[in-house]
């Protein structure tokens, strides 16, 4: 029970880095001495020190003979930074406990076997339960090499994003958009279709309160290369900006796209291979996407079982008609086996919403 006190403590304190250490995984650590937590870190961005180096340079000399609690294996490579491992042996570290090993499968262990020789005590699987959902983003990218798919949409509560003419500003309150800037300031890319760039030429920027949000890449699937030169996400310079295309677009136009500051990436032969693009995304650390696009968008997703989440944004409001757009359209599954299955169902009230989270039933 001890252990499972502080290693929480751990866990609390690795949250502070949510959205800022990709394509690091969030980790967090906690010295105790004698009863009583006398050092504390937690990682705060790709490069700069790991939890454990925060927490043994607040401890010192007092490391010596401690235990430490880890959210995730130490590190015993060479990185952007040096093994923490070794930084644990060095201090003098009595015990070590940690809540996961790496899910990287090149050095899965290794930091647990360079602590062991050294004499150092270990405990695996604390709360490990909880270490990997909070850190499930890492450990899809590090194990696949695709990044986690979110999918986003916003709908009435029968099921429409927009009436038949188009109109689709705003579906759900103020609450509810303050959550999507959220997940927005958490991922590394969002993710939409040419047709919600030429119905809405959105920002996709991160807008919070306090403004200190980070902007995403932002990656929009045209396979013809018909966005406008014009469009805010060519235009703003407010985040970059990587256009998907198909070996059927114009090469005039790939070269004026990428006059405006923005990357062109060609994707597919007739239209953009969304599959491989996310291994492109992924070989690039991109490890997260948040898919906004419209339904069409959504059932490419649904089809090829390439989200992992869904967030569906529920309104207290209901439209009707055939035409009116639906969150995810397409042909649609002809039958009721091949639908995409979830499962962990959540509903949150969000203001005058509903919020369903689910995850995307694995095969």
């Amino acid at each position: 029970m001890e252990d499972e006190i502080y290693m929480a403590e751990a866990l609390r304190l690795a949250k502070n880095g949510m959205g800022r250490t990709s394509p690091n995984p969030m980790v967090g650590a906690v010295i105790v001495k004698n009863g009583e937590i006398i050092a504390s870190g937690w990682h705060r961005k790709a490069g700069t020190p790991h939890a454990e180096i925060h927490a043994l340079n607040m401890a010192g000399e007092l490391a010596k003979d401690a235990t430490i609690y880890v959210t995730l294996e130490p590190c015993a490579h060479f990185g952007r930074t040096g093994p923490c491992a070794d930084a644990l042996i060095k201090a003098g570290i009595k015990r070590v406990a940690v809540a996961m090993l790496d899910p990287n499968p090149i050095v899965r262990g290794k930091g647990i076997e360079k602590l062991k020789a050294a004499g150092i005590e270990v405990t695996l699987g604390v709360l490990e339960g909880k270490a990997r959902k909070l850190n499930e983003v890492f450990c899809k990218w590090v194990s696949t090499g695709l990044p986690f798919v979110i999918l986003k949409t916003a709908m009435t509560l029968d099921g429409k994003i927009a009436t038949k003419n188009g109109e689709s500003k705003w579906i759900t309150g103020e609450v509810a958009k303050e959550r999507v800037h959220k997940l927005r300031d958490r991922v590394d890319a969002i993710l939409i279709g040419i047709g919600t760039v030429l119905k809405d030429n959105p920002s996709l920027t991160t807008r919070l309160p306090d403004g200190e949000g980070k902007n995403p890449l932002r990656v929009i699937l045209d396979s013809k290369a018909i966005i406008p030169l014009d469009s805010k996400v060519l235009t703003d310079k407010a985040a970059n900006t990587l256009v998907a295309v198909s070996n059927n677009a114009p090469k005039e136009r790939m070269e004026e796209i990428l006059k405006t500051g923005a990357e062109v990436v060609v994707v597919g032969p007739d239209r953009v291979d969304i599959k491989e693009l996310l291994k492109i995304l992924g070989e690039r650390e991109i490890t997260s996407v948040l898919v906004e696009g419209g339904g069409e968008v959504n059932f490419s997703f649904a089809r090829e079982k390439l989200f992992d989440r869904i967030y569906a944004f529920v309104a207290p409001k209901i439209l009707g008609g055939v035409q009116s757009k639906t969150a995810v359209g397409g042909d649609g599954f002809h039958s009721l086996s091949d639908a995409a299955l979830l499962e962990n169902l959540e509903v949150e009230k969000i203001g005058e919403d509903l919020l369903i989270k689910a995850d995307r039933k694995k095969d």
